[in-house]
């Protein structure tokens, strides 16, 4: 019995045998990296319902290896920020983002985690990178579970072919640095 409708992916470039596939230690790391993120979802409003409806059955998140919802930040690696987040929520967030280990990804979904969204008010962060750095940013108020999936699909790429040594690199402890993150 053969299905036509299943998309068999490549391998990684490498050099092929009998027996045996090798290729490079980055391109092993990013493949088991991206297939295997662990969500930490920090919903604050509606956003966090297209959440649930995404780990739901009929979205489901878990096909991308993000299964594991992890509500502690220290066994967590992908961080989801979702819904309005004001200015006294903001040093929560940031302990929380810097409570993860290394490597760790932000995602910034709904209008109101990526730029305040419709509340304009001098109690409400306009956009979560004011306080940490976003990798992905999922657009809509609220996003349709579609969306968070592609967001979640694009961060799979980002981390599919980031090198392993980029996390130690002078840029990345400048992008920390500017966040008075150490």
């Amino acid at each position: 019995m053969s299905n036509s409708s299943i998309k068999i992916v490549e391998p990684p470039d490498g050099v092929v045998g009998e027996g045996f596939f090798a290729t490079t230690l980055n391109d092993v790391v990013g493949m088991a990296r991206a297939n295997s993120l662990w969500p930490l979802p920090f919903a604050t409003s509606c956003c966090g319902i297209e959440f649930m409806a995404t780990m739901a059955s009929h979205y489901d998140l878990a096909r991308f290896g993000s299964e594991r919802v992890s509500f502690s930040p220290r066994q967590a690696d992908m961080l989801m920020v979702m819904g309005t987040i004001s200015k006294k929520m903001a040093p929560i967030l940031r302990q929380v983002y810097e409570q993860m280990s290394e490597p760790r990804w932000v995602i910034a979904v709904g209008a109101c985690a990526s730029s305040g969204g419709i509340f304009d008010t001098y109690s409400t962060l306009q956009g979560i990178d004011k306080v940490i750095p976003v990798d992905v940013y999922v657009p809509g108020c609220p996003p349709r579970p579609e969306q968070i999936v592609d967001g979640v699909m694009k961060l799979q790429e980002l981390v599919r072919t980031e090198n392993v040594r980029r996390r130690s690199s002078p840029e990345y402890q400048e992008l920390l640095a500017s966040y008075n993150i150490k």
